[in-house]
């Protein structure tokens, strides 16, 4: 099993560190420090090295920080975490809804003129720092530090050095050599001479490598410099790339890590960073010689191939029959039967079953009752749910393979669902059909079109805390950007960008609902009668598995609607029944049949 059921932080180890860290304070002469869920490469997934945030506090959402005061210690996290922290930091802790509440603005409500706080340069990117200088011209003081949590953390686990493998051309779609000398002719035209790579993920897609240094992530942890001159100087642990030398070439120059800061000090010339990623650390160590723009890797490896669309929809078909196999098992079992922690391991069986999968691409989700409203859930031995008849289940799980990364979820009724779940699980579809119909003109962002999503719940006077989708990566992070559904993105959409489409609704204390499915952006043919000089997008569906319908109030539904879930539902039966079993077929007609 990848996943595991252990409670990893709970909420009484938080007032003893809480009180340790401010001993730190005191002894530093800091009025505060800020405790991000961060590492040096800013990316969602940290090393357990790194989960610094979890080991304070006791909160293990994917994003969120703790500004540690003298007598107040805010725990700053998004709506996908409001109900989930309330049950996991103790009293000590006062959670802060952000980004609702600014933490320059928190800082200047709680602090008096002439208060320092404290910082380490590694963990805040150079754009959250620009944020800060406001807190300047109120006499606070923002302050580069050690690490204070390293000091206080006697047991922090080693740094991972897991072995790097070599990413087969089938699945990259363009070598190494190309992607390179492509990437510096742009660098050429803006007129630097190298750019810092401080995200994993980008070096990974660059390198044609892979890593597992951080869980559910076929990353390693490394930074890079792309030159102007195609060469590419890595800095990773000689230890973990045995296997990948001769992959690399003559072109990638290999530095140990602890030289990178002072290689950077060194660099003359103009050298990029990306300061909505790049820690303040390394613009520190460049000085006057760093210049900002966007990390040259983010767009292109957004932008899917041929080859990497190809991988991605054939490792769905593959996850899809898996999710099949599990959801027929899941239809013979009766209520009251099983528990969360057997859905997840039973899932992760399913999905193991061709060895094809490497890893799953996060901890599954599959919260029943009132467990389906923490948008985040993971099931631990102590939170673990029997899935009652009148529940719903939430079902957010995914697969990392070798030729693509897939994410899915799935909402399904335990017995007979009541009628308001039904008409809010009714809306959820109507949202998350309107996006997979939509086409749009080209040029338009994530923040353009997500509306359209979140309009049948608006209608009703509802809504959800999270964005409409992400980007997914291919064999990489399964939340990877630029480009969103949200309205926050000003990222243009661009055919082969990879996104979720996963609108949902939550009750808190009741029950959950979600529905995704991973499109990709394509080209869209020309309408009789359109503008023929117009651009225009539109989706590929990319997963495959039936939408259940004993939740769907049919009436509510248009004919265009209904004409949409059929004709899915029907390609669903197509693509994916010569691959399951008799008995999974069997239920998958009868789960795809016409409204």
């Amino acid at each position: 099993m990848f996943q595991t059921f252990e409670v990893t932080a709970r909420p009484e180890q938080g007032p003893p560190r809480l009180a340790a860290l401010r001993a730190e304070l005191a002894a530093e002469g800091l009025d505060g420090f800020l405790v991000p869920r961060a590492d040096a490469h800013q990316g969602e997934y940290v090393a357990d090295c790194d989960a610094r945030l979890a080991w304070l506090t006791g909160f293990t959402g994917s994003a969120g920080f703790c500004a540690v005061l003298t007598d107040v210690a805010g725990v700053f996290v998004d709506g996908r975490y409001r109900t989930q922290v309330k049950a996991q930091v103790a009293p000590v802790f006062t959670p802060v809804d952000w980004p609702e509440t600014q933490l320059v603005d928190w800082l200047r409500a709680q602090l008096p003129k002439g208060g320092r706080v404290g910082f380490d340069p590694w963990l805040h990117t150079v754009a959250e720092v620009e944020k800060w200088a406001a807190l300047e011209a109120e006499g606070i003081r923002m302050v580069r530090s050690d690490n204070l949590v390293d000091r206080i953390w006697p047991d922090r686990p080693p740094r991972p050095m897991n072995p790097v493998k070599a990413h087969p051309l089938e699945f990259a779609g363009e070598a190494v050599a190309e992607k390179c000398a492509r990437l510096a002719r742009t660098l050429k035209a803006a007129g630097d001479d190298a750019a810092v790579l401080t995200q994993p993920d980008s070096v990974m897609w660059l390198l044609n490598i892979r890593g597992s240094d951080i869980a559910r992530n076929p990353l390693a942890q490394c930074f890079a410099l792309l030159n102007a001159d195609a060469t590419v100087d890595l800095y990773i642990e000689a230890g973990k790339l045995s296997e990948v030398r001769d992959h690399l070439g003559p072109q990638v120059r290999l530095h140990a890590p602890e030289a990178f800061l002072a290689d950077l000090a060194d660099r003359e010339g103009r050298i990029r960073i990306d300061k909505s990623s790049a820690p303040q650390a390394v613009a520190d160590a460049l000085g006057a010689h760093a210049v900002h723009g966007d990390d040259p890797c983010a767009l292109p490896k957004a932008r899917k191939n041929a080859a990497e669309i190809a991988g991605t929809a054939e490792a769905h078909l593959r996850d899809g029959a898996a999710m099949v196999e599990f959801l027929a098992w899941l239809d013979a079992q009766a209520p009251g039967t099983i528990t969360e922690t057997q859905v997840v391991t039973r899932l992760e069986n399913a999905r193991r079953r061709d060895n094809a999968l490497q890893e799953i691409s996060f901890d599954t989700i599959a919260g029943t009752g009132p467990n389906g409203a923490v948008i985040h859930y993971r099931v631990t031995e102590e939170t673990d749910l029997l899935l009652e008849s009148g529940q719903l289940l939430v079902l957010d799980s995914g697969g990392q393979y070798l030729d693509g990364t897939t994410d899915i979820t799935r909402t399904i009724p335990i017995g007979p669902p009541g009628e308001e779940e039904r008409a809010a699980f009714t809306r959820v579809l109507q949202g998350m059909i309107a996006i997979s119909r939509l086409r749009w003109p080209k040029g338009l962002a994530g923040r353009d079109i997500e509306a359209i999503g979140r309009m049948p719940l608006w209608l009703a006077g509802q809504d959800f805390n999270h964005g409409l989708g992400h980007g997914v990566g291919a064999y990489l992070s399964v939340h990877e950007g630029p480009q969103r559904l949200s309205r926050l993105s000003p990222v243009p959409l661009e055919p082969g960008m990879i996104l979720s489409n996963e609108p949902g609704y939550y009750r808190e204390g009741a029950f959950g609902i979600r529905i995704e499915n991973l499109l990709v952006v394509q080209e869209a043919d020309a309408l009789p009668g359109g503008d023929a000089e117009r651009r225009f997008l539109n989706w590929r569906t990319l997963t495959f598995v039936p939408i259940d319908r004993r939740l769907i109030v049919t009436a509510m539904l248009s004919a265009a609607e209904r004409a949409w879930l059929d004709a899915y539902h029907a390609e669903v039966a197509e693509k994916i029944g010569p691959r399951v079993t008799p008995s999974a077929r069997s239920w998958l007609e009868a789960a795809t049949a016409p409204l």
